[in-house]
């Protein structure tokens, strides 16, 4: 059998933290022009998506486990 190595299909998730940061910096800077007020919107963005996201997950292992 052909097995994929546990860390080779870990690695992408890596990406993910940097991802997001990335994108709710973004995604502010276009919305203000002052710099705490991009920091703070980027940082209350990036809260909401981790919630999203963690909340996507959450389901996904509940209906994995379950049904």
């Amino acid at each position: 059998m052909n097995a994929v190595p546990l860390l080779a299909v870990a690695n992408i998730y890596w990406q993910l933290p940097l991802l997001l940061v990335a994108i709710s910096l973004v995604y502010s800077a276009t919305r203000f022009d002052d710099w705490d007020a991009i920091l703070n919107e980027a940082f209350r963005w990036g809260l909401r998506m981790v919630a999203f996201l963690g909340g996507i997950g959450i389901v996904l292992y509940i209906l994995a486990e379950f049904v």
